[in-house]
């Protein structure tokens, strides 16, 4: 799949939630809640990663993590999309200073 494919596939879940919530819940979620829900998975993902360590019990681990890491980049992409962030080219230009800035330090 391509970013935008990321994209799309994670709006259309959300838009589906969207409709659950207002159902449900009186309304969709706004920018707070949709980040509360990302702090949630990544509480998740901690846990997982601890098992993965060793240091707490669990199964199904990798399953799991898997799992996870797709609940965390289903997060970032909805909320990139509800901010109007162009993520993929943020992250392209990110990923740039990085790399400079890490070479600018192995060079000096």
């Amino acid at each position: 799949m391509t970013y935008q494919e990321l994209l799309e596939a994670a709006v259309r879940v959300r838009e589906k939630y969207n409709q659950l919530n207002a159902r449900d819940h009186g309304g969709a979620w706004d920018g707070d809640k949709l980040m509360a829900g990302f702090v949630g998975d990544v509480g998740d993902l901690s846990k997982i990663i601890m098992a993965k360590n060793g240091h707490r019990a669990m199964d199904n681990i990798d399953t799991k993590l898997s799992h996870e890491l797709s609940d965390c980049l289903w997060s970032i992409l909805v909320l990139a999309n509800y901010y109007d962030i162009d993520l993929e080219e943020q992250f392209v230009k990110s990923m740039s200073e990085l790399e400079a800035r890490v070479d600018n330090a192995l060079n000096a």
